[in-house]
């Protein structure tokens, strides 16, 4: 029997691209609530009960209540919100991040997506913590830039729209007060002592990210060169499908932030020299980043080959 699977949320920005890439499958039964139903309580119960997977592209308060609307013990959930990142009993839904994820998220029943931005970072500082390269103490900076799709239906219709701001056809710098959203997650599953001083900004293109951290290598245990972080992440990340890191010198250019706009996996590229290190990941914010992550979640959820429906550049 073919499991079933709904999407509270449908609507927005996340919801419809995993929309797009579960609506084709023929190995899951995709249940539809009627359009004047989305927001009836009552309704969406019955929906949320009736699923093996649900998948939560809500805001935080409304996650939250959609839970505790559930009370069949089979429902299986997936948030794609903030609200259960970094929550007691639930799974942090980054398979590749750390030993043993993948086997935690097959076997869980509430699995929390990770943020975009979070994304990048963690696949950078999580492995070098982990590896004891990075010390947990360090003072580590990041940079995020994303394609105006992150911002969703509002920040889209801003870009996309007639009277278009003259601000918008530049990077803009956000976050500003250095408190961001993904700053809990980020600590939390890095390892680190203290959250990272986070700038994110946001440009006129519509989906990509390039997130990255800039290290001083005397500061690193065993003051590794760049070379030696590329093939010790290398080694990290060896038998991994979604996440990558590009050869030692492949990087000559530059990195364009919008390189995996339409994938779903994620790559990372390490350069400098013996002083100093770049490591940089780049993916799609609408990807790896938020719909794709959470598709190769339930895909490890219903036991399947977790690359089914995702594109892999």
């Amino acid at each position: 029997m073919k499991p079933n699977v709904y999407i509270d949320g449908k609507e927005g920005t996340t919801g419809l691209q995993i929309y797009d890439r579960l609506s084709g499958r023929g190995d899951i039964n995709l249940l539809l609530i009627d359009d004047d139903k989305r927001k009836d309580l009552t309704e969406r119960k019955k929906y949320l009960n009736g699923a093996d997977i649900v998948f939560l592209c809500l805001p935080d308060a409304a996650a939250v209540e959609a839970v505790g609307l559930i009370d069949n013990p089979k429902t299986r959930v997936i948030d794609a919100s903030t609200a259960h990142r970094t929550a007691a009993g639930w799974v942090y839904g980054f398979p590749e991040l750390l030993a043993g994820q993948r086997q935690r998220i097959k076997y869980a029943k509430r699995v929390a997506n990770p943020g975009c931005h979070a994304t990048g970072f963690l696949s950078i500082a999580a492995p070098l913590v982990a590896m004891d390269i990075l010390p947990a103490d360090y003072p580590v900076t990041c940079f995020s830039l994303t394609g105006y799709s992150g911002g969703g239906k509002k920040m889209i219709a801003e870009y996309e729209g007639d009277n278009k701001a003259e601000e918008l056809y530049s990077p803009r710098i956000y976050g500003t007060n250095l408190n961001h959203k993904h700053l809990l997650e980020m600590q939390a599953l890095s390892g680190l002592k203290y959250p990272p001083v986070f700038s994110p900004i946001v440009d006129d293109y519509y989906k990509g990210m390039a997130t990255g951290i800039q290290l001083h290598n005397a500061l690193l245990k065993g003051k590794p060169t760049a070379q030696d972080i590329c093939e010790l992440l290398a080694r990290y990340y060896e038998d991994q499908t979604m996440v990558r890191v590009a050869p030692w010198g492949s990087e000559t250019g530059m990195l364009a932030a919008n390189t995996f706009s339409g994938y779903d996996n994620l790559e990372i590229s390490v350069t400098g020299n013996g002083d100093q290190t770049l490591i940089v990941s780049r993916f799609d914010n609408l990807g790896k980043g938020a719909s794709g992550a959470a598709v190769q979640n339930m895909n490890l959820m219903l036991g399947l080959d977790e690359t089914t429906g995702l594109a892999v550049k």
